[in-house]
């Protein structure tokens, strides 16, 4: 359990650090520069805000961005973004080793390509090398980011964290963000600390799973997961304990139209590629949108950024016709 680290999280060291890798990519946005321009002064008082307890976080900016679909996003002041970083950097190595090791999303050497490839890897222990039907449940939780209950996640927290000033800062945060209509629910899309966050919250899933379940073949990628296995049947049989703990423990559901259960050979939707056995290819939506963008920007640095994702797949096809729209561009 974690003791004694608000000084850390807080003192003017850590924060100190935490403003030079904020600063990383973002010199020059309007909000930071203002900022920097009486750092110390506010900086100082960020500090003594926090040592004497009468830091308050501030409100958000809102904006929507489309990655594929529509998200709202909050973005909160400088000043509380850099607070997220100090804690961000206190926190996570000791969480990230609670963690299981097949979560893969907002951790230090995971992602999507590393999820995808155990995704194969399993595919093919499962299928005892294509001899044998593979099945998978495929699962999404329903507005994942929205339905977060802030009760929840401070008991979990508190489960961790024995200092009391810490779990008080904490609560400043969660706090500070409610799902419209919902008081003491959800967090922002945009906080360096709702990454964390939940990943802590969805780690009490995560040991479900593989503790009390048993399930072997089970990979998180923040709210989509799945499951392999040899029987459909067990799958089948999973699927309502597995809605029961969500509800039950954690107040989340799963989303209606976006569970199945179908054998690897069939393809499976996951991470924006679709899976089969030996090989992988990109979602017909995916291909739509990256050729769409390639037409809206046309700079090489985002040529070879979708040349360099296309290279994760089976993409003969559309890198050959990325290539022909981006040199007749």
């Amino acid at each position: 359990m974690l003791r004694h680290i608000y000084y850390r999280i807080t003192s003017f060291e850590n924060l100190l650090i935490s403003w030079r890798e904020f600063l990383v990519g973002k010199k020059k946005r309007e909000d930071v520069v203002e900022f920097g321009l009486n750092f110390m002064d506010n900086i100082l008082e960020l500090h003594n805000g926090l040592i004497n307890k009468t830091y308050r976080h501030g409100g958000y900016q809102s904006f929507k961005v489309t990655d594929p679909k529509i998200r709202d996003i909050h973005k909160a002041s400088v000043r509380d973004r850099l607070l997220h970083h100090a804690i961000y950097r206190i926190l996570y190595l000791y969480f990230d080793r609670k963690f299981i090791y097949d979560s893969y999303s907002c951790r230090i050497g995971k992602g999507t390509h590393r999820a995808m490839n155990r995704f194969r890897r399993f595919g093919w222990v499962v299928s005892k090398n294509n001899t044998r039907t593979a099945w998978v449940l495929k699962c999404d939780i329903r507005k994942f980011f929205s339905n977060i209950d802030h009760k929840i996640l401070l008991e979990i927290l508190s489960k961790h964290i024995g200092d009391s000033d810490v779990l008080w800062l904490l609560e400043q945060i969660i706090g500070s963000f409610n799902t419209s209509g919902k008081i003491g629910v959800g967090l922002p899309l945009g906080n360096l600390t709702s990454q964390l966050l939940i990943n802590i919250y969805m780690n009490e899933f995560d040991h479900f799973i593989k503790r009390k379940s048993k399930e072997r073949y089970y990979i998180r990628y923040a709210d989509d997961f799945v499951i392999l296995s040899e029987s459909n049947l067990c799958l089948d049989g999973l699927l309502p304990k597995i809605d029961g703990f969500l509800e039950n423990n954690l107040r989340l559901e799963l989303h209606p139209d976006k569970v199945f259960i179908k054998p690897l050979a069939s393809g499976i939707d996951f991470l924006g590629w679709v899976h089969f056995f030996d090989h992988r290819i990109l979602r017909k939506s995916t291909k739509k949108r990256l050729l769409k963008r390639i037409l809206e920007n046309t700079t090489n640095k985002t040529y070879q950024s979708y040349f360099g994702l296309l290279e994760h797949g089976n993409a003969v096809k559309i890198r050959k016709a990325l290539n022909q729209l981006y040199y007749r561009i």
